[in-house]
């Protein structure tokens, strides 16, 4: 179960919270390439984690066991 990173894996810069800024946007239709430069994510190590992140959390918790 992977989620989110707080921080860029290369670079170190935040980009936790600009995460759900960007889905909500992109999901009204919006252009991603926008949506990260209003956002003001630069850096293209930072640009890709955006674009390539899969959310399977809410989809695994669906088949976790309970204890």
């Amino acid at each position: 179960m992977v989620m989110f990173p707080v921080r860029c894996p290369t670079c170190g810069a935040l980009i936790g919270d600009k995460w759900e800024p960007f889905i909500e946007r992109v999901k009204k239709g919006e252009d991603p390439k926008k949506v990260l430069d209003d956002l003001g994510v630069k850096r293209y190590c930072c640009r890709r984690i955006f674009i390539t992140h899969v959310n399977l959390i809410d989809e695994m918790v669906m088949y976790t066991r309970r204890v």
